[in-house]
């Protein structure tokens, strides 16, 4: 839930062709769900356009990061109608992308709008090559994804050692970050240079996860509610703190249902064994397969009806849903989800509400309810409310 005591904040997002996935989603659906504008756009594309998105995951059996198809996003503005005074800042994913875009002399002069304005400029893994080519980082601390060292170094700027692929560094309006692993500090940091402030972030709130979950379902709002300095834990049964969930990336690309596709790992925060609703705040359900097996765990039921007895926020997305019918709690209740889904939500004894279009959310009473992943700037923001996070430029 965002307020604001002046006009809405509105942030650029400069897109390219195999940008990294997180990179990309987080930071837009992240920022909107603050209440804040955000336009993202690709040289040479329009609104509706899409650019094609890359998975990198490390592995410890490989010296480098591996590359894997993520989803398509679109565009929902015009790359050539930009008026740069408009925006209060802008974000620049990282990935291959930016080996390309760094070359564009727009995107160069564009940038330097940014920097001479003093306005926020968020950099991230390999966008930094960006910000070198337009020679910016003379004098200028930042970290980055560590292959760029050198680079950077070169072009002037004082290199902070990512210890850590969670690296972050603020230097004046320049906020930079090694991997989308660091997204927690790198949008809590964004949104300060904004000016916004944070209130009601101490809150502690669970997410269910399990094996062949929505990436996007799981990620984003995990990344964005931990920017808002919350604590979150992900769990899964069977699993304990440090075990991996494999993730699905759900698309439309023109069959008569969505693909599935690798997604990245997801690294689990707690154990699931003795895990109490009585000491978190709230409970998120992300869609996917997962929900599917997850619905025949009386272990998961009773937890999910701990949190609905006790009247503690519960927000479901996607197939989500299905583990609420299974745990009987969605009688007399109002909700949406993934369209294939409403027969399980009706047979539980809802009212079901119609997705239209697929990123409209509802809230009744403690529960929130969500179709898909497009959904998440709705679905965050009326989670937030519940909890009373507020963020206030």
């Amino acid at each position: 839930m965002a307020s604001s005591k002046s006009q809405k904040k509105s942030v650029l997002l400069l897109c390219g062709d195999y940008m990294e996935d997180f990179e990309a989603m987080v930071p837009f659906q992240a920022l909107q769900a603050y209440g804040v504008s955000v336009d993202a756009v690709c040289p040479g594309k329009k609104a509706g356009d899409s650019c094609r998105t890359t998975i990198h995951e490390m592995s410890s059996q490989y010296q480098n990061y591996s590359e894997v198809r993520g989803h398509n996003f679109i565009l929902n503005a015009n790359y050539d109608e930009i008026e740069p005074s408009k925006y209060d800042g802008i974000v620049i994913p990282g990935g291959r992308s930016q080996e390309y875009l760094a070359m564009d002399k727009s995107v160069q002069e564009l940038v330097k709008s940014f920097s001479n304005s003093g306005k926020p400029i968020g950099t991230i893994c390999h966008s930094q090559l960006i910000l070198a080519a337009a020679d910016l980082l003379k004098g200028r601390k930042c970290t980055a994804y560590p292959g760029l060292k050198p680079l950077l170094i070169s072009a002037g700027a004082h290199w902070v050692e990512a210890d850590t692929l969670a690296k972050c560094h603020a230097d004046g309006n320049f906020i930079s970050a090694a991997t989308y692993m660091g997204h927690r500090e790198y949008i809590n940091h964004f949104i300060k240079a904004l000016g916004g402030t944070i209130t009601g972030s101490d809150k502690k709130i669970l997410f269910l996860c399990g094996d062949y979950m929505e990436v996007y379902e799981v990620v984003v709002p995990f990344q964005a509610l931990q920017a808002l300095e919350c604590h979150v834990d992900a769990v899964c049964p069977n699993k304990g703190a440090g075990d991996i969930c494999v993730t699905a990336v759900h698309d439309f690309e023109g069959d008569q249902t969505y693909s599935e596709k690798p997604g990245h790992l997801f690294t689990l925060t707690a154990s699931f064994e003795g895990i109490d609703a009585s000491s978190y705040d709230a409970l998120v359900i992300p869609g996917g397969r997962a929900p599917e097996y997850l619905a025949l765990d009386e272990s998961v039921l009773k937890l999910v009806k701990d949190f609905m007895e006790a009247g503690k926020p519960v927000a479901s997305i996607c197939h989500g849903q299905q583990i609420l019918s299974a745990a009987g709690v969605l009688k007399g209740k109002k909700c949406t989800a993934y369209p294939a889904v409403k027969l399980n939500v009706v047979l539980a004894g809802a009212t079901w509400l119609e997705p239209d279009p697929i990123t409209r959310c509802y809230t009744d009473g403690n529960l929130v309810t969500g179709a898909a992943w497009p959904a998440h700037p709705e679905f965050i923001s009326q989670l937030m409310s519940l909890l009373n996070i507020r963020v206030t430029f």
